[in-house]
């Protein structure tokens, strides 16, 4: 499935475009945002789709990310996680996106804890099914 989605947080708003594909014999589920995988990993830490769930009408993403201890201009920051839940119901739109934020630079600018979020996306493309008759 593909979507298109608009994030708005005061006076500013961003668009991407999210891919979700479920997984499937020896293929893990997949999200990409803007033909970005989100299963990432290099020196600075790594990032996992770990689950994505059709509970309908609703699909739930799981998304997992550690981050190692950086400096950055001068100032050091800890290892960090962050770990987002995302529940998009396909038929509204309405995606709510909950994020445990602990540590790292994240939990230092934006702060430790909870935070919860809504964003709006629209379905763009269906996946391809055959159907018997």
């Amino acid at each position: 499935m593909e979507f298109h989605c608009s994030r708005k947080e005061k006076d500013f708003t961003e668009e991407y475009d999210m891919k979700i594909t479920l997984a499937s014999g020896s293929q893990k589920a997949k999200v990409y945002l803007d033909d970005r995988d989100l299963d990432q990993s290099d020196a600075y830490g790594n990032q996992m789709v770990k689950s994505v769930t059709m509970a309908r009408p609703n699909i739930l993403i799981l998304i997992e990310a550690n981050f190692e201890p950086e400096k950055i201009m001068d100032v050091a920051y800890p290892a960090g996680t962050v770990t987002t839940q995302i529940t998009l119901d396909p038929i509204t739109g309405k995606l709510k996106k909950v994020e445990k934020i602990q540590g790292g630079i994240l939990g230092a600018t934006i702060g430790n804890g909870t935070h919860v979020s809504e964003e709006s996306c629209a379905l763009t493309k269906m996946p391809y099914r055959v159907t018997s008759k």
